[in-house]
């Protein structure tokens, strides 16, 4: 009995002590790159010297004072199952069912995120997902001030039908496309955070390369309360014109009293946090108000004001008089005396406290424009819309949720630096849309993430990006598009060697920002794969404006990529989404056709034209040139005449 014990104590000391640990991407299931040295790292006891083996080979190790070590494996050819296994005089750490293969880093913010089980046709790509050579790895959302050495959580996940709704939809779309074509393993290292900004994936020192963002560096603040008081500062900035005003609660007080002109207030939208409507992080109370018109009919009427989801703590104040103070669940429907109105305007102003369920939501209310309204017996009165007037509570206690966007490189520093430096195939970025107001600026921020990925890991790998969607207004190039310069910015970006670029201006939702057709966003990046990395031979993107001719009336368009030809994609035969401009910058809607493979676009004025443009605006769905491989024509223009988002920066 003494033996048994003292063996169960000699275990439980070796398990509960054992010091060898390896990084968090080396779990069970991972998949290495194939045709590449494989690092391997993790940690042990300082000076403690390790022996590690993967696939027949042994490498040694000795941790550094730190405890780290890190081995580097000959490069090997796709295959697998493998064992990986680090051992030392404190322990041992093993990892089973290893594929070498290709490793992809997906990377941006929701569209990547974007899970399969919300992409198309759901059901039916589930009964077409047993693919146990494709490997999923997610990172978990975190934002640190220093760059982080390991992850807190993750493992890797094999590919099935019970698995793949969690996947990131675009880079499983990829890979499968990737696997049927070339059957090698497929690994996924999927890193992404919705409606993060790119500044936020560039590491301190990419940033201090750079002429556009090193005066930022200066700014970065160090802890998190300091981040927090910036962030403070800059709302108070942009709401109340001054970042170190003091408000008080008296002056507050004054905000649901009769009379008061909140016109100055921030002006959003009473449904949706007030995270993605210019109030980033607030986690607080806070007060939204309208001017509401009442027909005179309606006055002497007991009424209902309906307020959609808020489950926190409410005060309802309508023309200085409260109303309802409470917490109610679901659409709220408060009955408001007869006489409580006026006729004509009212003031509404309506105090939230904190979000109570679900607390992460913030401030805000969720639900549909149809949840706000006014109605008696006989009349109703929407009160949706983006006219409502918004003003946090920065007199009473609040605090800042830590997000993606806070502080500049807080997301390279948490979701990228623990995986350098694990060996990559390349990168998939889907990013943009939280970029698209200072688009200008994309032009050089954006190949310098990539070039900052590609240093930190010293290797130049391939690197494909999703061209921005349709979303939003189908405006004219007189209105300009932040949207477009956008995509302008991403087409320059192919400048940088090894890229490749997915134009999915057909295939987006001007009414959604997440459009659910992943599906042929991940064919299209696979087929620039398949062309670049791969070296298959085949048609792997839409016509690119090479060249143009003006002359009196009309401008003739020369194409690369054309494949086998250019066509229009519409049943009338019509070809759309060209405007055409004078000397005087001013943009006609413009005839086109095509002829000889080439594109000719009529000038209505009949004089000589000065620039053309194609699928100008931020969601030109009806732009409808394509190669008969079926790849659309890059958005593009001929001009270099001034923008709408030109000298807009990060601050």
């Amino acid at each position: 009995m003494k033996q048994l014990c003292l063996s169960f104590l000699l275990l439980c000391t070796s398990t509960s002590f054992a010091q060898v640990k390896l990084a968090r991407l080396f779990s069970d299931h991972v998949v290495l790159q194939r045709q590449k040295p494989i690092p391997v790292w993790g940690w042990a006891k300082p000076a403690e010297n390790i022996t590690v083996t993967l696939a027949g080979q042994t490498q040694t190790a000795q941790a550094d004072a730190s405890g780290k070590w890190i081995v580097r494996f000959l490069a090997m050819e796709a295959g697998g199952p493998f064992q990986l296994e680090a051992s030392a005089a404190s322990g041992k750490a093993t990892v089973k069912d290893i594929l070498l293969g290709d490793v992809w880093l997906c990377s941006g913010q929701s569209n990547m995120e974007w899970p399969v089980r919300q992409a198309n046709n759901f059901q039916e790509e589930k009964k077409n997902a047993d693919f146990p050579q494709i490997r999923h790895f997610f990172v978990e959302h975190d934002v640190t001030l220093q760059p982080q050495a390991d992850l807190k959580s993750g493992d890797w996940k094999v590919c099935s039908a019970q698995t793949v709704g969690d996947f990131t939809a675009v880079g499983f779309f990829f890979a499968r496309d990737i696997f049927q074509k070339t059957n090698i393993p497929i690994g996924l290292v999927h890193s992404s955070w919705g409606g993060s900004q790119l500044e936020g994936w560039v590491s301190k020192e990419g940033m201090e390369s750079s002429d556009e963002l090193k005066g930022y560096v200066k700014k970065i603040p160090v802890s998190w309360d300091e981040a927090d008081l910036l962030l403070d500062e800059s709302i108070k900035e942009k709401l109340l014109g001054n970042p170190k005003i003091q408000v008080t609660l008296a002056d507050e007080q004054k905000y649901t009293a009769a009379g008061y002109d909140f016109s100055k207030w921030h002006t959003g939208n009473a449904i949706g946090q007030w995270d993605w409507q210019g109030i980033w992080a607030w986690r607080g109370n806070g007060f939204i108000a309208k001017s509401v018109s009442i027909p005179s009919e309606m006055i002497a009427e007991i009424t209902t004001l309906a307020l959609a989801e808020s489950f926190s703590e409410n005060e309802v104040y309508i023309n200085g008089k409260l109303v309802f103070s409470g917490i109610l669940k679901g659409v709220r429907k408060i009955i408001v005396p007869a006489n409580t109105w006026k006729a004509g305007q009212n003031s509404l102003v309506i105090k939230m406290k904190k979000t109570i369920d679900p607390a992460w939501y913030g401030m805000g209310m969720a639900g549909s424009p149809d949840d706000l309204y006014v109605s008696s017996n006989t009349q109703k009165v929407q009160l949706g819309g983006s006219d409502w007037k918004l003003m946090p509570s920065f007199a009473e206690p609040h605090t800042y949720a830590h997000l993606s966007n806070n502080v500049g490189t807080t997301l390279y520093n948490a979701m990228i630096a623990p995986l350098v430096p694990f060996a990559l195939k390349g990168a998939l970025w889907y990013q943009g849309e939280t970029n698209a107001g200072r688009s200008y600026q994309y032009r050089k921020t954006f190949p310098l993430m990539i070039q900052d990925w590609r240093k930190k890991w010293n290797d130049d790998f391939d690197f494909y990006f999703v061209q921005l969607s349709s979303y939003g207004s189908y405006q004219n190039s007189n209105q300009g598009s932040g949207w477009a310069e956008l995509r302008e910015a991403q087409t320059m970006t192919l400048s940088l060697p090894k890229t490749g670029m997915a134009v999915t201006t057909d295939i987006g939702n001007p009414k959604d920002i997440h459009p659910t057709n992943k599906q042929d966003v991940g064919k299209r990046l696979a087929a620039e794969a398949l062309k670049k990395t791969y070296h298959q031979q085949l048609v792997s993107a839409g016509p690119m404006i090479q060249s143009f001719v003006f002359e009196k009336g009309k401008a003739t368009l020369t194409f690369e990529n054309v494949g086998t030809g250019l066509v229009i994609k519409d049943k009338f035969g019509y070809l759309k989404g060209f405007e055409i401009a004078g000397d005087d910058k001013v943009f006609y809607y413009a005839k086109a056709e095509i002829k000889d493979n080439k594109v000719v676009v009529y000038y209505p004025k009949g004089q000589k034209p000065s620039s053309v443009r194609y699928a100008w605006a931020d969601a030109p769905e009806d732009a409808n040139l394509f190669n008969k491989e079926g790849f659309p024509a890059c958005p593009f223009r001929t001009d270099n005449w001034k923008g709408v988002t030109e000298g807009a920066v990060f601050k």
